[in-house]
């Protein structure tokens, strides 16, 4: 039986052999395929999962999952294998799973930036999603991050320095906190990143350009920007194999409605827009968002909030290039992202600022992380220990290691928060539409004519268009109805194939207390004439790219 670490994080080989053995072992719930090759050439795994004998993942209304598009973010790829891990386990004996699986596929891709991932698993480094040189080919002047102690870990100098902006806290020799405009006379540090100074002059020092700048996140087409307006962006949009590899998985689903991008770190369930507010959105997605977003918050602890209103780096400044806007804006797809692993939050501070408290905090904060480092013995804070720095001089290195505090969690805290956010997954899952033929029957009019009537309905939250903006984008297609008549019968009226238009969901309707009406839109009759034999059938095949096909046979009699 494929068995699952949960509190590990695989490296390449190793996520590919547990994917495989998944895969061999329950063939009537998963197949795996490669997407595309990475920059280095790695396959990029995406797992399907539903129920084959009651359809191909194709023919079902489809949901997204995916991490690592942030090579470090390994978290919620771990997450992504805990999922695999339930779903196949618990088909069959969960009603939740069975339904599920039944009816809808899941796609679910661990990990989009395998090279980057593998780098950052296997070094000291932290690349932000690839590992092909960017923006430059070559190195550059200036401090770049390093492990020159050679400890296996990248943490950060301080240096002694009248001007520096940094002091020893008073309530704990460990850390490090602001000086105050007015102090004088004291002993004040810099603080710079872990590593070696290109081209150092003896006096002035830079940062020096990244090594690894590719920011994966940016390189989608909605908004994209390029490297001087956005870090990262790549020189356009899906230049790089990965983001175009993921393009075009989505241009070959059309069935997909949803999607979950893990990321790290804060604790919070993220949404579009990131470079515009709530009012560029069509007011039934911003519900639907809403109310999708609240559900999570519920199952998860996390808040919910768009980037543009909660997560901007820089209040002066949006992101653009983004995963989600693209899916969102350009596809219509409702898509979320979460970020995975709350240090800040499980330490015990809770209500704040997600970018602003990196900006500025109390001491009081630092104090509650330090003891929840302590209490729960994590390793996540280093003793400031003299160095000879080869061109600094005298230096301390220390502090917080990122990698393993607060970019991921340690693996005590991995169980929990992979299960919470899977739950979440699995509800955004079952809003999609789905089409389901309620009424499918012949009705004598004379001797060998009938008529057939077929009635559709909606039995999702969302409607067969997904959102407002797909339908505005009309990037779906309207239901297409074909009834099949045999050879020896005749079609009288009515159109071999016709479209059927689309069907609202429960997302469209009951919102309103008041004066509600009784139409929904969830349905749709179609009728035709038919000529034929006692005894002929006649079928009907009704293809929804996003809501499913269905299909229904019927003798004539």
């Amino acid at each position: 039986m494929a068995h699952l670490e949960p509190g590990h994080f695989h490296l390449y080989d190793e996520l590919t052999r547990y994917l495989q053995m998944v895969a061999a072992e329950y063939p009537h719930l998963t197949r795996l395929r490669s997407i595309g090759k990475s920059y280095q050439g790695r396959d990029i795994w995406v797992m399907a999962l539903t129920q084959e004998n009651t359809g191909p993942a194709e023919e079902k209304p489809g949901y997204w999952i995916d991490a690592n598009i942030h090579a470090g973010e390994v978290t919620g790829g771990a997450t992504c294998l805990y999922t695999i891990q339930y779903l196949v386990t618990r088909y069959g004996a969960d009603d939740q799973v069975t339904r599920l699986l039944d009816a809808h596929a899941l796609y679910i891709a661990p990990r989009l930036t395998p090279d980057g991932t593998e780098h950052y698993l296997t070094t000291p480094d932290i690349p932000r999603s690839s590992v092909r040189l960017y923006p430059f080919a070559d190195e550059r002047g200036g401090l770049s991050p390093e492990d020159i102690d050679g400890n296996g870990l990248i943490l950060e100098m301080r240096v002694r320095d009248p001007k520096g902006a940094w002091k020893v806290s008073e309530h704990d020799s460990r850390l490090m906190r602001p000086r105050e405009f007015h102090e004088q006379g004291g002993v004040y540090y810099h603080r710079f990143v872990e590593g070696r100074v290109r081209d150092f002059n003896g006096y002035t020092m830079r940062d020096a350009p990244p090594r690894f700048g590719l920011d994966l996140n940016r390189n989608f087409p909605h908004g994209w920007a390029p490297e001087g307006t956005q870090k990262g962006a790549g020189p356009f949009p899906v230049s790089e194999p990965e983001t175009r590899a993921v393009a075009d998985f989505f241009a070959r689903h059309k069935n997909i409605n949803g999607v979950q991008s893990y990321h790290t770190f804060s604790g919070v369930i993220l949404r579009p827009y990131a470079a515009q507010g709530d009012d560029a959105f069509p007011t039934h997605d911003l519900t639907v968002y809403k109310r999708l977003g609240q559900r999570g918050t519920d199952l998860t602890g996390y808040p919910n909030t768009s980037v543009f209103h909660g997560f901007r780096y820089d209040p002066k400044s949006v992101l653009s290039g983004g995963f989600f806007d693209w899916l969102y804006d350009h596809l219509g797809v409702i898509a979320f992202a979460n970020e995975l692993w709350d240090v800040i939050g499980e330490a015990g501070v809770k209500e704040r600022d997600f970018i602003g408290w990196f900006r500025e905090h109390p001491e009081e904060d630092d104090l509650k992380l330090l003891a929840f480092n302590d209490q729960h013995e994590l390793g996540g804070f280093h003793s400031w220990t003299p160095f000879s720095h080869p061109e600094l001089g005298e230096v301390e290195i220390g502090g917080w290691d990122y990698k393993r505090f607060w970019q991921n969690a340690p693996e005590k805290f991995l169980p929990d928060i992979a299960h919470k956010n899977m739950l979440f997954t699995l509800e955004h899952a079952e809003a999609s539409p789905r089409l389901n033929i309620r009424r499918f029957e012949a009705l004598p009019i004379a001797s060998g004519v009938y008529r057939v009537v077929a009635v559709l309905e909606n039995l999702g939250y969302l409607p067969t268009y997904t959102s407002a903006k797909a339908r505005e984008r009309q990037v779906v297609e309207p239901i297409r109805v074909t009834l099949n008549v045999p050879a020896e019968a005749q079609l009288v009226s009515g159109e071999r194939t016709q479209d059927a238009g689309h069907l609202e969901g429960r997302s469209g309707s009951g919102a309103n207390w008041i004066g509600a009406g009784g139409a929904t839109g969830q349905e749709v009759k179609l009728e035709w004439v038919v000529q034929a034999n006692d005894g002929c059938a006649v079928q009907l095949t009704a293809v929804a790219q996003r809501a499913g096909t269905v299909r229904a046979a019927l003798m004539l009699q």
